[in-house]
């Protein structure tokens, strides 16, 4: 799930300074799960902005509007407003959901009410925790499930780094060393033997080294792919 926070209101009011009529978009998808972006949060967004216009003697209306999910194109059809009659759309959505409908709408300034942070889980009440950095090349296989270019913060691939202490990380001592937790759940699998096998730099053309990444389908033929784009 991509987990994402909201900006802060001063921030994003400063975002629609020259703005009169701002669409508050929220998003149903990962930044619904994590509490952060849903309908019932561009709700209460619209609710503080329009309390700050107010406050500062601004000419703002804000109205609000929620899709299943920002960053496909089939769930705009379910819009009930349209994004072209307001000044902008201020999304609730992650960055792929703002890139998206920037895309879709290039008349219409679309902004970030959001900051994405990671790709994570829900680990207790409220909490998300990072499990994930989307770096296209997955070595869990082997790291027994916890992933070391997101749970070590050097994101080391051979091993723990000399500067470990009591299990804890030396960049943030609040944090558990992600090597240590991968050697404990490796010894508890009984398979340690992977700690020993030396393995290859990651290959970063997998990661951002190749430039934007696209997923294609070897069963869709370019007559699917041409008329997909279309739509």
């Amino acid at each position: 799930m991509i987990v994402a926070e909201r900006k802060p209101l001063d921030e994003i009011l400063n975002m629609l300074a020259p703005c009169k009529r701002v669409l508050a978009l929220g998003c149903g998808g990962c930044v619904s799960v994590c509490l952060t972006g849903g309908e019932k949060q561009a709700a209460e967004l619209a609710v503080q902005l329009r309390l700050a216009a107010r406050r500062k003697k601004l000419d703002l209306a804000v109205e609000v509007d929620c899709i299943t999910r920002q960053c496909d194109r089939e769930f705009l059809t379910n819009l009930k407003q349209d994004p072209r009659t307001f000044d902008a759309v201020l999304s609730l959505a992650c960055g792929c959901g703002v890139g998206f409908l920037s895309e879709q709408y290039p008349d219409v300034p679309v902004l970030p009410a959001m900051n994405t942070t990671f790709y994570g889980s829900n680990t207790a009440p409220g909490v998300w925790e990072e499990y994930c950095r989307g770096c296209g090349d997955c070595v869990l296989a082997w790291t027994a499930g916890i992933c070391p270019v997101a749970k070590c913060s050097k994101s080391l691939l051979n091993g723990i780094c000399g500067g470990t202490k009591d299990g804890k990380c030396e960049v943030n001592p609040d944090m558990e060393c992600g090597w240590s937790r991968i050697y404990d759940r490796l010894a508890e699998l009984g398979r340690l033997d992977e700690m020993r096998k030396l393995r290859p730099p990651r290959d970063y053309r997998k990661d951002r080294g190749g430039g934007v990444r696209r997923l294609v389908l070897a069963s869709m033929t370019a007559d699917d792919q041409t008329r997909e784009a279309k739509e």
